[in-house]
């Protein structure tokens, strides 16, 4: 039996919110109120026929009646107290109370003491949920099990005259079976008004959804279909049947539509599917079928109690057209995008290539004039055949650079893996920006650690690494500043850091390091030239070899920039870097028989 307590209410609700959400739990403690009423007035009525009998002798009825008066008052008293449960309680505990004195009257098994008492445990499910309901259980066995001892001993344990026992048993019963028949039919009543809520809420909240709402029966059947679902098809919901849903949907989406439908209704499995639909135009205008995008969401109705085979299914269906547009328009944008990158990598590479020719021809004929080659020049034209030298040497590490970048984000930049010394490669980049570094007049100084272990990378693309990454160092740092390439290992990745004094980074420039031809300073207004390429092929070298590149920046006082190269190569084999532990110089291996011919392509 169902007990008001399940809604959840506890004593400390307030009155507001328990009269406004909770209706069930309001009468609940009405029900509690007019119960001790009842007792009461019941008790009062009775008390002068008590008080008679218990001037004839018999004490009984009248300790029944001050009982219930007692019990009535107590439990209203508890109840204005607001504390429901010990109110409930007070009065089951009365009814054993009242059953075990009868039964102590009656030397009979089968007496009213009994017939009383069993209706306590039915008060304390009707209106407790805490411990009563378990005490009153216990307490029901130990008034039969007083009763059978009353009878196979034969002795009454309470002398009280038959024909009084029989008058005080019927009239407690009567009393008792009254307030708990009144307790039944309020909670009755409660869950009523609570159902009837319930569903009305349901059905408001079915009618007035965006979405179209549709409950198929057990065989497919169409049972109920929301107001919103004319709008949606564009016919009356009355003639939305289970044929006319199936009909509606795309020839080359029904397959899967039927298929979501039996899998919820038979398996019992929530599908969500994206069909095309068509939708009829009430006013005839339109000569050919419109279809329209909808997400159905296909949920089981479960119900322990029902067929354990096909089940009912609610669909909710939502107008995803507008979605399903603009997901067609980013992915013809983002081919439109990819076209205009491959033409602009294709333009680069074919530009770069074209470049490259006539610029080696101008670098090698301007350094011809500049050493007497060709015959003695004047000091002017000497110094425009450096000028030509120098700016044609510029732009043709421009065009490297484009050629490059451009091979990278194609994907057909490779790299070859092989073995050596890391330390090797400080001094050839140093000799190839000495000159600019004189320049400036910068000192570039080396910081190697002692034992590094051999590395299986493509020495060609760690050279021109470094060799960005200290162009850039140099570049950006002032006037007798100092440049330091730092090489260290760090765990199963070797260190690489280029560290300068120069002009530094703001935060937000650090985060867009490695976008193509970013530069912090940009504009005609921007002191440093460079075409902003040389931080986004390191980042692309390094991420071939797997590894990462980190910036550590602070303006005014300089930048440190540290790339992460796995020691055994892009794939890192984990139980060969585990057994490294340089102890003393490791001597290069003769032959790598797995590295050397192994070639990764950019992604």
């Amino acid at each position: 039996m169902r007990s008001l307590f399940s809604f959840g209410a506890s004593k400390e609700m307030s009155p507001a919110i328990a009269g406004a959400g909770h209706r069930p739990e309001m009468l609940r403690r009405k029900t509690l109120a007019n119960n001790a009423r009842i007792i009461v007035a019941a008790s009062v009525l009775l008390m002068p026929f008590a008080v008679y009998g218990l001037v004839q002798g018999a004490s009984v009825p009248f300790l029944l009646a001050l009982t219930g008066l007692v019990t009535g008052m107590v439990t209203l008293a508890l109840h204005k107290r607001r504390d429901f449960e010990a109110a409930a309680a007070g009065q089951v505990y009365a009814i054993l109370a009242v059953g075990l004195v009868l039964t102590l009257t009656d030397r009979n098994l089968a007496d009213a003491g009994l017939a009383v008492a069993v209706l306590a445990p039915v008060h304390a499910s009707l209106l407790s949920r805490g411990s009563a309901r378990r005490i009153a259980w216990l307490a029901l066995g130990a008034v039969f099990f007083v009763a059978g001892l009353a009878f196979f001993t034969g002795v009454p344990m309470i002398p009280l005259d038959a024909h009084v026992a029989r008058i005080t048993g019927v009239g407690a019963f009567l009393l008792v079976v009254g307030v708990v028949a009144y307790s039944t039919n309020r909670i009755n009543a409660a869950y009523e008004v609570y159902d009837k809520a319930q569903v009305t809420a349901y059905r408001h909240l079915i009618e007035h959804v965006h979405d179209a709402v549709v409950r198929f029966s057990a065989e497919g059947e169409v049972l109920m279909a929301s107001r919103s679902s004319e709008a949606l098809f564009g016919c009356r919901r009355y003639e939305l049947s289970a044929a006319n849903l199936g009909a509606r949907v795309h020839v080359l989406d029904r397959p899967a539509y039927m298929t979501a439908l039996s899998e919820a209704a038979q398996a019992g499995h929530s599908r969500s599917i994206e069909v095309r639909m068509r939708q009829d135009d009430p006013a005839g205008s339109r000569r050919v079928p419109v279809f329209v995008w909808v997400e159905i969401s296909l949920s089981p109705v479960i119900d322990d109690a029902g067929d354990k085979g096909r089940r009912e299914v609610v669909a909710l269906f939502r107008d995803i057209t507008e979605r399903k547009d603009h997901e067609a328009a980013m992915s013809r944008a983002r081919q439109e995008a990819e076209k205009a990158s491959d033409a602009k990598t294709r333009f680069l590479a074919t530009v770069g290539h074209e470049l490259r020719t006539p610029l080696n021809a101008v670098v090698g004929f301007s350094e011809m004039m500049a050493s007497g080659i060709g015959g003695d020049l004047s000091p002017t034209h000497k110094e425009y055949a450096g000028l030509i030298q120098q700016s044609s040497r510029h732009l043709l590490d421009v065009v490297n650079m484009l050629l490059d970048m451009s091979r990278i984000e194609a994907g057909k930049f490779e790299i070859e893996a092989a073995t050596f010394a890391p330390e090797n490669l400080v001094e050839p980049c140093f000799s190839m920006v000495e000159s600019l570094a004189r320049e400036r007049k910068i000192t570039l100084v080396a910081d190697v650690a002692r034992n590094l272990p051999m590395v299986t990378a493509d020495e060609r693309a760690c050279r021109q690494i470094l060799l960005n990454l200290l162009s850039n160092a140099i570049k950006f740092s002032p006037e007798d500043g100092r440049v330091t390439v730092a090489l260290k290992r760090q765990g199963q990745s070797l260190n690489l850091s280029v560290i300068d004094g120069g002009i530094g980074m703001a935060p937000e420039s650090i985060l867009r390091l490695g976008e193509p031809f970013y530069q912090a300073q940009d504009g005609l207004a921007r002191r440093y030239e460079g075409t902003g390429l040389g931080l986004s092929i390191v980042k692309g070298l390094v991420e071939l070899h797997g590894g990462m590149l980190r910036a550590m920046s602070e303006i005014g006082a300089g930048t440190t920039m540290t790339v992460l190269l796995p020691i055994n190569g892009p794939a890192i084999k984990l139980e060969e870097t585990a057994k490294v532990t340089p102890l003393h110089p490791e001597p290069a291996p003769s032959s790598n028989p797995s590295w050397p011919e192994e070639k990764r392509k950019a992604q």
